[in-house]
């Protein structure tokens, strides 16, 4: 593992390198020791990752066995249905080890439907849920046991759940007979998961090393673990802690090596999730590269961080870091530092106060009908119709010209798009253009992803985002079975939901609803496109 840090504050970093050498942070971290935080967190229910990859070995043996059982009855193809924690870690590792593992976290109903129809005479559905009860993981396995029975199928002989012992999940596959069933430790959080059953076996089954990936990590722990001033965990978190001290809370991060491909968006989320509560956090931001607009321009609110090998080079505020290494290490390496960050910034790394919220929200719009009947749009223009407070303006590019203004220069806008992960992939190509014209980092996520990732950071971390909802006709429709509604209804009452979540903590959205998803894309790109870049961000 190789971790270059540019510190440009050195005195107050020592200053704080040596506040949590004496207070043993690392070490008392490594033994689960809950007191690290105050009375009543989250802590002393959630230490359990520290030590998953010295005691893996009986799963690990598992998975091999099941997959090798999976191979004789030539079932192939194995699909993935978990939100955030449950399915970000997997996602990783097998594009990194280049084999197929297909991630259903969309409420999307084409997505679902595409994700159903790929080779379902040959296809496991993974179901992973800690809580047993995650909306989308349920709505997405009673959808392929509706299938699967269609084809003649048993669902429950094409099934494998996840979850923590005596959940609602845990029960159901029982009294149904699954596949399998792979308890979870219940002292380990979703996010913190990488290295537990819901990282390794849908990875394992699939064809990744997850073995390797687990020695890799074992390995590395001695030194994560140690009270030692270079302890590449204790110096990042100590970093990330001295950078907010500076209202320096951005963290960019753009992966440069094929090996890291996707690993962004895992830290995205335990970042976010970890770092982002009581008005306070570090807002992770993901870009396609060291030349992306919000990272070769990024304004001094920004820490850079380049994952892989990467050459020299520097940042407005001088916070810059180089982090390379196996996936093993660095699955284990973010959660110390994360962790210790959580320590130095004074939050509980925890627990996610904010995101109940949105899910609270969503079940009231879903019991009055799912908010197929919207209020009225404050205008209308082509293929796009604009909702939320717009003042006077009664265009497209005046509306998203007033919401950019309404950012503070070291602010953020929120991209949230709730739309097909797969087949609208391109959206997220606005992100960098919206940075450019706001003048300001601005985040993309996929919902309902980010409502498992991001979503805590922006309700609960500092208050200066503001939001660009992006909803769309459905192309088709998905009944969820056993349910009084389909996936399209679920996706719009997910996309209001926290829309009302965020407005009810005084953050300001903007929602467009695409009548044409193709047309109104193009459409909402070139009225981004048309707003003036504001504060010369990336622009002389």
């Amino acid at each position: 593992m190789r971790v270059r840090l540019s510190v440009p504050v050195q005195e107050e970093f020592d200053a704080e390198l040596a506040r949590l050498l004496d207070a043993h942070v690392p070490a008392r971290l490594a033994a689960a020791d809950p007191s690290l935080w105050p009375a009543g967190s989250e802590a002393a229910q959630r230490l359990g990752w520290v030590d998953l990859p010295h005691r893996a070995e009986e799963l690990l043996t598992r998975i091999e066995s099941l997959r090798a059982t999976l191979e004789e009855q030539g079932l192939r193809s194995i699909t993935l249905t978990g939100m955030g924690g449950s399915s970000l870690a997997p996602e990783v590792m097998a594009e990194a080890a280049g084999v197929r593992l297909e991630i259903v976290d969309s409420t999307d109903p084409n997505q679902v439907i595409e994700a159903i129809g790929t080779d379902l005479a040959h296809t496991v559905l993974v179901v992973a849920s800690k809580s047993g009860t995650t909306i989308e993981t349920d709505a997405i396995r009673r959808a392929f046991a509706h299938a699967f029975a269609a084809a003649g199928i048993d669902p429950a002989t094409r099934m494998i759940a996840i979850t923590d012992p005596g959940t609602e999940l845990d029960r159901l596959a029982a009294e149904e007979g699954f596949l399998a069933t792979f308890h979870a430790d219940a002292t380990v959080g979703g996010r913190f998961s990488a290295l537990s059953a819901f990282g390794l076996v849908p990875a394992g089954l699939a064809g990744v090393d997850v073995r390797a990936i687990v020695a890799e990590a074992a390995a590395a722990s001695p030194t994560l673990e140690s009270d030692d001033a270079d302890n590449p965990a204790l110096r990042f978190g100590t970093w990330l802690s001295v950078a907010h001290a500076r209202a320096t809370e951005k963290l960019v991060l753009a992966e440069t090596s094929p090996a890291l491909t996707g690993l962004r968006r895992w830290i995205e989320q335990l970042i976010a999730e970890s770092l982002g509560k009581d008005g306070q956090g570090i807002l992770p931001v993901v870009v396609d590269g060291t030349d992306d607009v919000g990272f070769a321009d990024a304004r001094a609110d920004a820490l850079l961080c380049a994952l892989g090998p990467a050459a020299e080079f520097t940042a407005p505020s001088g916070f810059h870091a180089v982090i390379d290494g196996s996936l093993g290490e660095l699955f284990l390496f973010w959660e110390h530092a994360t962790a210790i960050a959580g320590y130095g910034i004074g939050v509980d790394p925890f627990d996610q106060p904010d995101v109940e919220a949105a899910k609270s929200h969503a079940r009231t719009v879903l019991s009055a009908g799912g908010g197929t009947e919207d209020e009225e749009p404050a205008f209308r223009e082509g293929h796009v119709e604009v909702f939320g407070d717009v003042g006077e303006a009664r265009d497209l590019v005046s509306a998203l010209d007033g919401l950019f203004s309404e950012v503070d220069e070291y602010g953020y806008v929120g991209v949230q798009a709730f739309l097909d992960r797969i087949a609208e992939a391109h959206a997220e190509s606005l992100r960098p253009l919206v940075s450019l014209h706001a003048g300001v980092q601005a985040t993309f996520g996929f919902g309902p992803r980010y409502l498992h990732s991001t979503g805590q950071y922006h309700k609960g971390g500092h208050a200066n985002g503001v939001f660009l909802q992006i909803t769309a006709a459905a192309r088709t429709e998905l009944l969820v079975p056993g349910r009084p509604y389909g996936f399209s209804v679920l996706q719009r009452a997910q996309a209001l939901g926290d829309a009302a979540a965020l407005t009810e903590k005084g953050r300001r959205v903007l929602r467009v609803h695409l009548l044409d998803r193709s047309q109104g894309l193009e459409q909402l790109r070139a009225a981004i496109e048309a707003v003036e870049p504001r504060h010369h961000y990336g622009v002389d």
